[in-house]
């Protein structure tokens, strides 16, 4: 059995525990794991804009309610042909993808964006 005594095993030691406990919490805030399985949809006027890792986020006043949603990161926006021109305050969007489980919560997490009539697919693989 080996024991640590360097600070340099030490500091490796926690490194490797910090990158576990990490790696596990990821998941809880990204991926899909806090959004609904059925599809939902929403229009409205972009009202609030922040943009960048690890996903960007729209805020949308639909009929007087604002709903957070959460777009892609940078490289999965440009892919699907979304810039910052496209995205920004005063925007008409129609946001389809799928709803936080939580009612309370106004939050949706997008598959797909249509703006002035042009789909902006981010997520490809899910579309049915």
């Amino acid at each position: 059995m080996h024991t640590i005594t360097t600070p340099r095993a030490w500091l490796a030691a926690f490194a490797l525990l910090a990158g576990l406990l990490l790696a596990q919490a990821a998941p809880a805030h990204h991926g899909w794991g806090w959004a609904s399985d059925q599809e939902f949809e929403l229009s409205g006027t972009i009202t609030a804009v922040r943009l960048g890792n690890p996903h960007g986020e729209l805020t949308v006043d639909v009929d007087g309610q604002s709903w957070v949603v959460e777009v892609g990161q940078p490289w999965r926006n440009r892919r699907a042909g979304l810039d910052d021109e496209l995205l920004r305050v005063g925007t008409r969007v129609t946001v389809h993808g799928h709803r936080a489980t939580d009612p309370a919560r106004r939050l949706i997490k997008a598959e797909r964006l249509v703006i002035d009539g042009k789909d902006y697919v981010l997520y490809p693989d899910r579309e049915s």
